[in-house]
């Protein structure tokens, strides 16, 4: 694969793990390089975090913030949001990483990712993110807002990703 490429299996990291395997982005740190888990908190989420958790106005979403890191160097921005009344109380609220990863917690409690919904956008990059990935002004971002439901159409789960802009970027989602 060339450098400005990346593969993503999307259906991974919403997919509950075996006993004792790892989660998604774990297996995908040790061979990229690694990542941090920066923020874990109650907070007002953006619009359309909001919007996609079927949030009401001024309700407050859970969420884990981490950076993705390749040979030591922040290369996306990936942050996970939850409703309050899935998460609160729960491992999802605590600074520390979850065995088995989110997925394998969720699909615990009930929540199996039965219909995903991704939506990529390239724009320009935010002051923050300029900082945070280490960009020159006037660089763009990919984001993707993934969105899990459960079988009745309920979602318990949003991811955000900021990442430096690959030139493709190639998804394969298999399902049984």
């Amino acid at each position: 694969m060339a450098d400005n490429e990346r593969t993503s299996d999307s259906l991974a990291y919403v997919t509950a793990r075996r006993e004792g395997q790892a989660d998604a982005w774990s297996e995908e740190a040790k061979q990229r390089g690694g990542q941090l888990l920066t923020e874990v908190a109650e907070v007002d989420p953006p619009d359309e975090v909001a919007a996609a958790l079927h949030l009401a106005t001024g309700e407050k979403a859970a969420v884990r913030r981490r950076v993705i890191l390749l040979d030591g160097q922040a290369i996306e921005l990936a942050d996970s949001y939850y409703p309050m009344p899935i998460a609160g109380g729960t491992a999802l609220m605590e600074k520390r990483k979850i065995k088995g990863g989110a997925p394998t917690f969720l699909a615990q409690l009930g929540y199996r990712a039965r219909r995903i919904s991704e939506d990529l956008e390239f724009r320009p990059a935010t002051e923050p993110e300029l900082a945070a990935l280490a960009l020159r002004d006037g660089a763009h971002v990919l984001t993707l807002l993934r969105t899990t439901s459960t079988e009745d159409g309920s979602p318990f789960e949003v991811q955000f990703m900021v990442m430096k802009a690959p030139r493709r970027l190639h998804y394969e989602i298999e399902v049984d």
